[in-house]
């Protein structure tokens, strides 16, 4: 294999012409992962909803009370999933009965929807919820529905690296962003709950192997602090730009089909980008295609107006002993608790990834019944990871890993608990602790996924921060039941969660330090690293961030 790769591309620099038309486009590719990740929270909302009165000759009295009112939340409002039973009533109305004065309603007999629902079209012209009746009997569909989706992205994870590994970085990212367009397309014309939802899974497959694949092939061309921007900035924003965007687009667009025609089509804008977008050279270079990645880098140097060498990858040496050494060395899952020490490594990391994936899906499906205002909540709640990502980003750079990322999931955690002490004459303080949260989980989270990788050796890296993903994608998968607890008791999901958060913040603390240390090549290094010990940060010299691997994701 190759010497050094890095080394072999150096002369092309680092922020010439071509890596900024790869760092720009690539991020550019991921807003649509920004709102379609989260357009569910807008597709699959409940609106207002009680049976539906058909036409029955009540007289106005009647028709005010025939739909029960019952508590809910402290308030009285109008029952979702009975009425009184329509032909007593329609009795009781012929003789002029009037309700309240010769009835009363409290001895009348109820019954179901059986004529159906009634939705309020104050705020939406129509959700699947609405489309396909995701009510009472049927309410459980409308979180299920989330979880689809994300079932869809957790088999994508596990699938889209090893399809990049194996086919190339660049037709599994086109690849996937034709599935993920296709699929959501597709999914305006579902006849029934159950095909949309096979629909939403494939698009969530789509969706995860489109954002990997780009991941990846950015991680793998640029170099250098670009690299590190990339992969810790870069990416994150233009996922938080494509959330901010997608409640601008429900506003306009109050139906579910056409928003989903609209986040949908755009991506067609993204086809010329495969004329833009060249192969990882570096992958290429690993399955012995020297020739097509010097013609890559070739092409690089001369948007870089820079003369190329004559031999670019000349330490290109095939070592069949070298490869078949590393073959029979090969690690697995299992090894990830082969010793105590790993192993209690390797569970406090798969309690951390858990925790912040499912407080920040949780924090984010929720968004749309912070308010009145759904477009409003979930804007704010876009725009909160803003700050949390750069956040992330500086801690990286400047603190200690386990400190930062123990004290941002903790400070969510304690927000979360405080909101139980808000007034309820204070919506907007209620609004701003949740999303103090929301702030706690999503920084933690970006500082989380690379302190996992540097914490492992080279030779179970990926096999590692893949792992920690599966368990995070779960993590996500019951994150849209997590705010349903409400119905039992207000503040259950917050306490939920915020419960997690403090054992996170307490076990992330007994992880071994990184900052500042190089890389551990084997496992011998790996348990040589200090822990429960402050270290200094004099010690951090010119380390940088590990860039992510497509497994983490």
């Amino acid at each position: 294999m190759m010497n050094d790769y890095d080394e072999s591309i150096a002369f092309l620099g680092h922020w010439g012409c071509f890596q900024k038309t790869v760092f720009f486009l690539l991020c550019a590719s991921t807003i649509p992962n920004g709102t379609g990740v989260l357009s569910i929270i807008f597709v699959a909302d409940i609106p207002a909803h009680h049976c539906r009165i058909p036409e029955a000759n009540l007289t106005q009295d009647w028709l005010n009370v025939v739909i029960p009112t019952e508590v809910v939340n402290g308030k009285q409002e109008q029952s979702s999933c009975s009425r009184y039973r329509l032909d007593v009533v329609r009795n009781l109305s012929a003789q002029g009965f009037i309700p309240g004065r010769d009835v009363n309603l409290t001895e009348l007999q109820q019954e179901g929807c059986v004529d159906g629902w009634s939705y309020s079209r104050d705020i939406y012209q129509s959700t699947i919820v609405s489309q396909f009746d995701l009510v009472c009997a049927d309410q459980w569909k409308q979180p299920f529905s989330s979880t689809v989706y994300f079932l869809g992205v957790l088999c994508g994870s596990f699938f889209a690296g090893q399809l990049s590994d194996r086919f190339g970085r660049k037709p599994v990212f086109f690849i996937t962003m034709a599935c993920q367009t296709i699929f959501t397309f597709a999914q305006v014309f579902s006849p029934s709950w159950t095909v949309f939802s096979i629909l939403l899974f494939l698009s969530g497959l789509g969706q995860i192997g489109n954002y990997v694949s780009a991941f990846v092939l950015g991680s793998e061309i640029l170099s250098g602090k670009v690299r590190v921007l990339y992969a810790s900035l870069g990416v994150c924003l233009c996922f938080a730009l494509g959330f901010l965007i997608l409640p601008l687009f429900a506003y306009f667009l109050r139906d579910w089909k056409s928003l989903l025609l609209a986040l949908s089509l755009p991506a067609l804008l993204y086809i010329p980008l495969w004329w833009f977008i060249p192969e990882s050279p570096r992958w290429l270079v690993s399955q012995g295609r020297v020739e097509e990645a010097e013609a890559i880098v070739r092409n690089a140097a001369k948007k870089n107006h820079i003369e190329a060498p004559k031999d670019i990858f000349q330490n290109f040496i095939p070592d069949k002993e070298t490869t078949c050494s590393k073959e029979e060395e090969s690690y697995n899952v299992f090894d990830l608790f082969r010793t105590s020490s790993i192993r209690n490594t390797t569970l406090i990391l798969l309690i951390v990834w858990f925790t912040l994936l499912t407080g920040y899906y949780g924090l984010s499906l929720n968004s749309t019944q912070l308010s009145d205002n759904p477009y409003i909540s979930a804007f704010i709640s876009a725009a909160v990871e803003v700050p949390a990502y750069i956040s992330a980003w500086l801690a990286l750079a400047y603190l200690p890993r386990r400190y930062a990322a123990s004290s941002a999931v903790l400070l969510g955690a304690v927000s979360l608990f405080l909101i139980q002490l808000v007034p309820q004459n204070l919506p907007e303080l209620f609004i701003a602790m949740e999303m103090l949260g929301k702030y706690g989980f999503t920084t933690s989270s970006s500082i989380v996924f690379t302190y996992t990788t540097e914490i492992y050796p080279t030779a179970i890296r990926s096999t590692a921060t893949g792992t920690c993903a599966t368990i995070s994608r779960v993590g996500s998968c019951i994150a849209p039941f997590v705010f349903q607890l409400g119905v039992y008791f207000k503040y259950l999901p917050y306490i939920l969660l915020g419960s997690l958060a403090v054992v996170s913040a307490i076990a992330t603390l007994f992880l071994p330090e990184t900052f500042g240390k190089p890389l551990p090549e084997t496992f011998e290094q790996m348990g040589k690293r200090e822990r429960m010990t402050c270290p200094c940060i004099a010690q951090r010299e010119t380390a940088e961030p590990v860039v992510l691997l497509e497994s983490q994701l």
